[in-house]
């Protein structure tokens, strides 16, 4: 048997895995996609292809790619059908890569519309299921400066942390295999801001609270001035650091 026989005979491994899921992300509508639904929603395909400005028998081959390579899941309602994230294990993947590429590699905006929703995302942001942006770095600075968090060694919350988020009627649901905390790499502050079971249960205490709101069609999001007054009352934010 020949070098080239012996080797398409061996079972896929590691190395063919890897550049597979590179392929998958080689692609700027694809990568787009994923990055689009780091919000944490389920789209439509017809959505997508408007976000991304293509056919939607074009994002729908993308999409269909996506799935296979276990990035995305589907579900069918009536004639819909619905894509998001497969769990919060690509959405890590998604956000640590695009960290490495950084703010300085985007596009310049091509309108005033461009630059202010780049400037809102860059203030505030779902990154999947937790806060990410100027106001993800806030909260986490806050935390961290009153004993709440330690960023040491690795990210832990205190004993202080842990009754923070019970008194504040924050759920922890720890029943999981899922961290309970986790540094997430901001791509736009470029440094670590909190991620992980307890950063999902502040972001979804923020949002069902209405201390912050979506705005637009994309992760950007807006603190209220609940919030703004509940952020300063339990962390001690200045409110002029959440505009």
């Amino acid at each position: 048997m020949s070098t080239r026989d012996a080797r398409s005979a061996r079972a896929p491994g590691p190395a063919s895995g890897l550049a597979a899921l590179a392929g998958l992300l080689a692609d700027e509508t694809r990568a787009g996609f994923l990055l689009a639904l780091l919000d944490g929603r389920a789209w439509t395909a017809g959505e997508l292809a408007r976000y991304a400005g293509v056919a939607a028998s074009t994002a729908s081959e993308h999409l269909g790619r996506l799935v296979a390579g276990g990035l995305l899941t589907e579900e069918r309602q009536g004639r819909h059908r619905y894509v998001r994230l497969a769990d919060a294990g690509v959405a890590q993947l998604v956000e640590d890569l695009a960290a490495q590429v950084g703010p300085g590699a985007a596009q310049r905006p091509r309108t005033l519309r461009e630059s202010g929703a780049g400037s809102a995302m860059a203030r505030g942001r779902t990154c999947y299921d937790h806060l990410a942006g100027r106001l993800g770095i806030a909260l986490t600075d806050a935390l961290t400066g009153r004993g709440l968090l330690r960023q040491d060694m690795g990210f832990a919350l205190t004993d202080a942390g842990l009754r923070w988020f019970a008194t504040a009627g924050i759920d922890l649901d720890r029943a999981g295999r899922r961290p309970l905390t986790r540094a997430c790499l901001d791509w736009t502050e470029r440094r670590p801001h909190l991620a992980g079971t307890a950063g999902a249960a502040l972001c979804r205490h923020a949002l069902d609270a209405r201390w912050c709101v979506r705005i637009g069609s994309e992760r950007a999001v807006r603190v209220t001035p609940e919030g703004e007054r509940a952020f300063n009352e339990l962390l001690g934010i200045e409110p002029t650091a959440l505009r």
